[in-house]
This record gives C-alpha cells, sequence and structure tokens, in this order.
C-alpha cells in the first residue's frame, strides 16, 4: 500500500481526497518509480478542484511532475536505482500521475535527473520551468539575441514567467517582467528583471499595431495580453507562447505577422519529443543557480497539496509549490 491523492466520480460529482492505494492497482507501464517529490501546477489545480475536465478517465491520482527513483523495470533504457524527471506526456489527466508515492509509466516518457539537480530541485523546477526553458530554446534558436532588445516576460511572478525571466537574464537578455502584483518587483529584480511592468497595460484590447518594444516575448497568459505582445514585437521579433492564464482566445490581427515579419512560436510542454526535453534540461542545468530554486520554490506535504489547488487557481501562491509525497 501506498499513499496518493486519488480523485473519483460519481454520478457527474467529483471527489478527491488522500487515499491509501493498493500498488495492483498502478496503471500499466515498464518502469515504477518510487516517487520522491512531485508539483502543483495550474493544471493539478484545475485537475484536483474540477474547475476544468482535465481528468479524463477516474479515478485518477493528479500530478503532471514527478521525481523519484526506478524501482522495477523492463524498458531497456533505465535499471533499477535511476534516478529520473517525469513532465507532462498526460499523467494526471489519462495516465495516473505524480502526487503519490509510486507510479508506473511508460519508460520513453522519463528522462534523467541532470546531476545538477536533486529530486527535490527538479521539481522546484518542474513543467514551469521545464516549459521556460522550451520558450527561452524557441526564441534563441529562432535567431533573437540580446543586442536586439529586451525580452518581456508576461505572467512573470507564476512559476513559468519566473524561470524565463532568470533563464534569460543567465542567456544575457535584457527582460521586462509584466506582473499585476506590484509588491513582488523586488522578487523578480532578484531573479534578473530589469523593467516591471504593471500587467494591466497588456490586459485590455489594444491597437492592431504598437509602438515596437520586444525582440522576443515569453507569453504565458494568452488573450489580450498576448495579442498586444504580438502587436508591440518588433520587426521579425519572436513570441513563445506556452499558457492562457488570462484566456485561450487571441483577439489579434495578422497585421504584425505580415507588416513587421513577427513570428508566433507555439510552445507544448505535454508531448515535446525527447530531443527538445533533454536540451531544456541541459539548459536548466547550465543555467539555473540553485539558489535561486529557493526563492522560486516553497514545500508542503501531500496533505497539503489538495488546499494548495485552490490557491494556485485564486492566484494566490508566487512561484513553485513542491510536494513531499512522502510527508
Amino acid at each position: 500500500m501506498f499513499s496518493g491523492i486519488l480523485i473519483s466520480k460519481d454520478d457527474d460529482a467529483q471527489s478527491v481526497a488522500v487515499a491509501e492505494i493498493d500498488e495492483a492497482q498502478l496503471p500499466e507501464g515498464d518502469v515504477t518509480i518510487d516517487v520522491e517529490y512531485s508539483t502543483i501546477n495550474y493544471k493539478d489545480g484545475l485537475a484536483i478542484t474540477g474547475s476544468s475536465p482535465v481528468v479524463r478517465k477516474f479515478p485518477m491520482v493528479p500530478g503532471i511532475d514527478l521525481a523519484g527513483t526506478v524501482s522495477a523495470t523492463t524498458h531497456p533504457d533505465w535499471a533499477v536505482g535511476d534516478k529520473v524527471v517525469l513532465n507532462g506526456w498526460g499523467v494526471g489527466e489519462t495516465h495516473w500521475g505524480g502526487l503519490a508515492q509510486k507510479a508506473r509509466l511508460n519508460g520513453d516518457w522519463l528522462v534523467p535527473l541532470p546531476a545538477e539537480f536533486t529530486a527535490r530541485q527538479a521539481m522546484a523546477i518542474g513543467t514551469a520551468g521545464y516549459t521556460a526553458a522550451l520558450c527561452v530554446e524557441a526564441l534563441v534558436n529562432f535567431g533573437v539575441t540580446p543586442d536586439q532588445g529586451e525580452v518581456l516576460v508576461t505572467g512573470a511572478t507564476g512559476g513559468v514567467g519566473s524561470f524565463a525571466v532568470t533563464l534569460l537574464k543567465k542567456a544575457g537578455f535584457s527582460v521586462a517582467a509584466a506582473t499585476g502584483k506590484a509588491s513582488e518587483a523586488d522578487y523578480l529584480k532578484s531573479l534578473g528583471a530589469e523593467t516591471i511592468i504593471d500587467r494591466a497595460e497588456l490586459a485590455e484590447k489594444g491597437k492592431p499595431m504598437q509602438k515596437e518594444r520586444w525582440a522576443g516575448v515569453v507569453d504565458s497568459v494568452g488573450s489580450f495580453t498576448l495579442a498586444n505582445a504580438c502587436a508591440q514585437t518588433k520587426y521579425r521579433g519572436a513570441v513563445a507562447a506556452c499558457g492562457l492564464a488570462q484566456g485561450p482566445d487571441f483577439p489579434a490581427t495578422v497585421m504584425p505577422f505580415i507588416l513587421r515579419g513577427v513570428s508566433l512560436l507555439g510552445i507544448d510542454s505535454v508531448m515535446a519529443p525527447r530531443a527538445p526535453r533533454l536540451a531544456a534540461w541541459k539548459r536548466l542545468a547550465a543555467d539555473l543557480d540553485v539558489a535561486d530554486l529557493d526563492v522560486i520554490g516553497h514545500e508542503i506535504g501531500l496533505s497539503e497539496a489538495i488546499g494548495a489547488a485552490s490557491d494556485i487557481l485564486a492566484g494566490k501562491i508566487r512561484g513553485r509549490v513542491i510536494v513531499d509525497v512522502n510527508k
């Protein structure tokens, strides 16, 4: 038996609780993992609260991230004792996820835990940091360079935003951070932001073409914020879009794309192939100061994760929530 958060559904009513689960109930997979740490992401918040139909199968163990040690395997790439990380691949949605003491998964979904990080530090990074690294990789590979001007990060006090700020700074960029929390200016500056922008400047309908400001953008917000960011991006700049905190709509025109050659780069972290995953974790290992992880993340126990799910949806959480599933 092991402990885990279990989401159940009966007659259209969802219930969620910390439960004792028989190992025989674990889903199919060729690698079994003793989970050490998981996280609470925005998607986990939606799943646990039932605010959005994230969970596709019931019962479900939520948690789109995990880090731990292989305890059993028939997969050729993994041996017992290997330290591994998982992000995405539909875990916590269609396959049992990381908010439990054990997980059984497809070994193709796993990447090695970088030697530079502990399991706890990897989950301080989690999907948020991994997604931010995918965004920075996309901008750099596109050809955005520090000499071209500032890079804007929206939703900057969130998990993705926090990591994007620090990774961009480490890559040599001047970073402008947009936030609705003026009290967090010092936090953002400590991560590397040089300019703080009130998110209200971007959150309402704007002109299709606006003053050129940004060489690149990392956007985790969507809706009017993304539309305005595109309208303010410099000639042949690029916008990496990875989230929808404001909304999934995109109330924009094609004008920035056809008149300024702006490129909109879609960033998917869930089903990303192995090569970009490894590149993202390589960037994180090379560029992250592990001391920043203590600033970005705070730890809770498994029993506190259900409450944290509501808090993250209410915008009450700064940075990352690390879940010690054995506490």
